[in-house]
């Protein structure tokens, strides 16, 4: 998947917001609350993000239906490994990582990776 215009963005941020599959209609709908866009518009962007591998569209009546093929987090995660990848020095990266992040996040990384308590949200009490 390639990255995202500012348009694509917010187009995919509606769609990882809703709780199933949107219309282009329900797309606009969400997205000119903030702007004026025109119909077209949006349908262009879901079936560019369609030909990008970003949504599955499934026949719905008359109307295509847009969904995410992956989650915000599985994209996210996906970035963050590519960004790893293209490192010289990943524990560089890694490490300097690692003295960024906050309580709370060293925790969750202490869970995931089983050297944690088992509490996750950063106290300790």
């Amino acid at each position: 998947m390639r990255g995202l215009g500012a348009l694509e963005a917010a187009v995919m941020d509606v769609l990882w917001r809703a709780t199933g599959p949107r219309r282009v209609r329900d797309v606009l709908e969400e997205l000119t609350r903030d702007r004026q866009l025109a119909y077209t518009t949006v349908m262009t962007v879901l079936d560019n993000l369609h030909r990008k591998g970003w949504v599955q569209r499934e026949m719905g009546g008359r109307a295509y239906r847009y969904r995410p093929t992956a989650s915000r987090e599985e994209v996210t995660a996906k970035a963050l490994r590519d960004l790893l990848d293209s490192s010289d020095d990943v524990e560089a990266v890694l490490l300097r990582f690692v003295r960024s992040v906050s309580p709370h996040e060293s925790a969750v990384l202490r869970d995931a990776l089983g050297g944690g308590d088992g509490d996750s949200t950063g106290s300790r009490g």
